[in-house]
């Protein structure tokens, strides 16, 4: 059926006018990112609102926005501080993507976010989906989106056979997106396809008798709403483990733990994590290569880390150290003492947070 859906323009005029009525009556229209639009605030949004809710949200956009109220302040920001306003929301590369698409505006832009489609997509961490619900919701620019709410209503509402990621399903709800949009009142459009997704056109269990297309949706139809979009076949994940060393040095004047930074990608990209080995054997010569003598280890309750493509497993092993001269001497710009009575500004793995609460308790 995907190849063959056929609407028609009154068809396709009568789905925009239900959806855009619905948005005045029942629309989101309070929150933070919502007031005193600009492409930046939006933006902003958007990229937090990938993979997170709505309410886990709103505290960190409104932390960020406090602290990086201009494009040129985010781009003038070092990537520790951006991160640390991360921490918790997880897939850190939309923040470093932040930083370099802030930079590349201040530099290139002056400082003005691009009202281009095609300048937006070149940006880093920006989408064909994304950059058209920064431009039609901040400047009402007519801009088909397709986030994972909005593939969600139009599967289920025309019978789009197929799953997200899937390039024939993807395709065919691009194909719909662009013919259902209005020209006008496309802010209004795309904000409440967003919302219909998010509130009533649920996963599971949609609220069917408050969806403004409920009487031409052809799952409801059916009593299909269940099977669309279909799902993703499942595969294994993989299990792996690691031991995360914790060096700690606790006197009269300091309790900190050693961490360092990862690099700029891959898991964790950019994040102050703890050491890694695979085997206790490995331990003496870890602590050897960071001038460190260990009196005493303890080690915590193991406990699992999951990513979107694999399971880790972490047992946390804290060191007691003795202090040598050469720590303080040649530490590196890759690792610092982590002082656990203050809350350094730096961007930390939701595990390392996770491990310094458990460290604070003992």
């Amino acid at each position: 059926m995907n190849e063959s859906i056929k609407i028609s323009k009154k068809s396709a005029q009568q789905f925009a006018e239900n959806i855009v009525t619905w948005y005045h009556k029942q629309g989101r229209k309070h929150l933070p990112w919502q007031q005193q639009k600009t492409p930046y605030r939006v933006w902003i949004s958007e990229i937090m609102l990938q993979q997170t809710q709505v309410a886990t949200v709103i505290p960190y956009y409104e932390r960020f926005m406090s602290s990086f109220p201009t494009i040129n302040d985010l781009a003038n920001a070092d990537e520790d501080t951006v991160l640390h306003h991360w921490t918790g929301l997880g897939y850190y590369a939309r923040a470093r993507n932040l930083h370099k698409s802030a930079k590349i505006i201040a530099t290139e832009f002056n400082g003005k976010f691009p009202s281009n489609i095609e300048q937006v997509i070149a940006l880093p961490g920006i989408g064909r989906s994304t950059a058209g619900a920064i431009l039609s919701l901040s400047l009402n620019q007519h801009h088909p989106i397709l986030d994972g709410n909005v593939k969600r209503v139009l599967a289920r509402s025309y019978l789009v056979e197929g799953y997200n990621g899937l390039s024939k399903f993807d395709k065919a709800l691009w194909q719909l997106s662009e013919v259902l949009t209005p020209a006008t009142e496309t802010a209004s459009f795309n904000q409440a396809m967003m919302d219909i997704g998010a509130t009533v056109c649920t996963r599971s269990k949609p609220q069917c008798t408050l969806c403004p297309v409920e009487r031409s949706c052809l799952a409801k139809a059916s009593e299909q709403q269940s099977l669309f979009p279909q799902k993703k076949p499942k595969k294994k994940i993989p299990e792996k483990s690691t031991i995360m060393v914790i060096p700690r040095v606790v006197n009269e004047t300091s309790n900190k733990v050693l961490m360092h930074k990862r690099p700029p990608t891959g898991i964790w990209g950019g994040l102050w994590c703890f050491y890694e080995i695979s085997d206790k054997s490995e331990l003496d010569t870890l602590l050897a290569s960071l001038n460190l003598a260990g009196s005493t280890h303890q080690q915590l309750d193991e406990f699992r880390h999951t990513f979107s493509h694999f399971h880790l497993d972490i047992t946390p092993l804290v060191i007691d150290c003795v202090e040598t001269k050469s720590q303080e001497i040649n530490e590196p710009s890759q690792q610092r003492w982590y002082d656990l009575s203050t809350n350094e500004s730096v961007g930390l793995a939701a595990s390392t947070e996770k491990l310094l609460k458990m460290i604070s308790h003992f």
